[in-house]
Formats: C-alpha cells, structure tokens, sequence
C-alpha cells in the first residue's frame, strides 16, 4: 500500500470528526494538515471541549496533547495540532493494513 492510500483513508475518518470539507483532487499529508489547521483553530477559540474529544476519540495521547496545550507557541498550535492529528491517523491506518 502506497502512502497516498493510507493518506485517502485517513482524510475519510478526519471528515467524519471535522466535518472537513475535501477537494476533488488527491492530497498530500501537508495539504491535509493546512485544511484541517483552521478547523482545528477554530475550535481552540470557540469549542475546545469538543476538539479534546475528537483528539480522544483519534487517540492522540494524553501526553502528547498536554505538551501541545500547554508548550506549542498560540502563534502555531492549530498547525502543530492539525499535524500530530493527520501524523495519528496515517499511523493508525498503517497499523490497521499490517494487522489485517
């Protein structure tokens, strides 16, 4: 399996958790990541308490999302939080393929 599938797979369950809205054209992982920042920022500023349980439900890792939380530049961190999302999914969707 090429990455471009796994990166297809993961853009379909990043749709159902931020109702993310996909060009026709395929992506890359650094197009998935600027499409999905401005969601990601906008619920930081708006519904936090459901973008903490989309990164549950994506088991981000408590760890992970403290340090994002509380460490990452206001500047950057729907950025830095949009990649470790898609990086999580890409890696869940490999998982899932190699113990199919």
């Amino acid at each position: 399996m090429n990455t471009s599938e796994h990166i297809s797979e993961s853009i379909e369950l990043l749709q159902k958790d931020f109702e993310l809205t996909v060009p026709d054209e395929p992506l890359n992982r650094e197009q998935l990541i600027k499409l999905l920042t401005p969601i990601v920022g906008e619920l930081l500023n708006r519904d936090l308490e459901r973008l903490l349980q989309v990164c549950y439900r994506i088991d981000l890792g408590e760890a992970r999302l403290k340090h994002l939380l509380h460490e990452a530049n206001p500047e950057t961190m729907a950025s830095e939080l949009s990649e470790a999302l898609v990086d999580r999914q890409l890696q869940k969707v490999q998982l899932r393929r190699k113990y199919r």
